[in-house]
């Protein structure tokens, strides 16, 4: 290989690369499928390896998914939360999609030991508990559970719970989240779970746990939430100190 042939080959790469976005940004729908690797080695003049690293990167970027035999195909996309305290409908709508709800029920029931803990309150004391499927664009996202003190929360909210529940209890309440305690960890959705968010059992999902508080310290609201793991990524930016 001569030293214009090591030179060119980054270039080709780069070029690859760029038209793949392309392709994948203006051309392609979720589920169709890319050109095959040998097509874009020889419309490249790149090797098939050179061709696969390039498409490797976008596997791993969630861009790209692969089927043995079949090839490569166009990921849906991916909706991106980055770390600040919103409800899901505001980041849905910071998104460009419309949020919405399924399946939603409400009922009063005791704390218990878990709960009554996270919300500073008796494990016998009363929460208004809220179970509902959050949808983008129609569909389901997120399998959500919201327990609220019942002290603080005088009524079931009704048909508000098609929307934003922050938005809700500020404007009936003046209950205003201004921070919150989260844990994230990955898991796997039991039956029950993949028939509410339309996937196969055992799909992988975020488990996200949360207190929220208000600017006076009490706590009013402990969620636990699923999001499909094939729709949902968490996006973090990090300083060295």
């Amino acid at each position: 290989m001569t030293d214009g042939e090591v030179t060119r080959g980054p270039v080709k790469s780069t070029e690859l690369r760029r038209h793949l976005r392309t392709l994948l940004r203006e051309r392609l729908a979720p589920h169709d499928r890319l050109p095959t690797e040998r097509s874009l080695a020889e419309e490249f003049s790149l090797s098939r390896l050179t061709v696969r690293r390039v498409l490797d990167q976008l596997e791993l970027e969630g861009q790209v998914y692969r089927v043995q035999g079949s090839g490569t195909f166009v990921s849906e996309p991916r909706i991106a939360k980055s770390v600040e305290l919103t409800s899901f409908s505001e980041d849905m709508r910071a998104r460009g999609l419309t949020p919405g709800s399924l399946a939603v029920t409400a009922e009063r029931v005791p704390a218990g030991a878990e709960i009554g803990y996270a919300l500073r309150i008796s494990p016998a004391e009363e929460v208004l508990r809220l179970r509902r499927v959050r949808t983008a664009d129609g569909e389901p996202i997120c399998l959500e559970d919201s327990c609220l003190p019942a002290a603080l929360v005088p009524d079931d909210l009704g048909e508000a719970l098609d929307g934003s529940l922050y938005e809700e209890l500020n404007a009936r309440y003046g209950l205003v989240p201004h921070r919150a305690e989260q844990t994230i960890r990955a898991t796997v959705l039991d039956q029950d779970s993949a028939r509410a968010l339309r996937v196969p059992p055992f799909s992988p999902a975020f488990l996200v746990q949360r207190t929220t508080f208000d600017a006076r310290g009490r706590a009013i609201e402990r969620a636990e939430s699923l999001y499909r793991g094939d729709r949902y990524t968490y996006q973090l930016t990090i300083y060295r100190t």
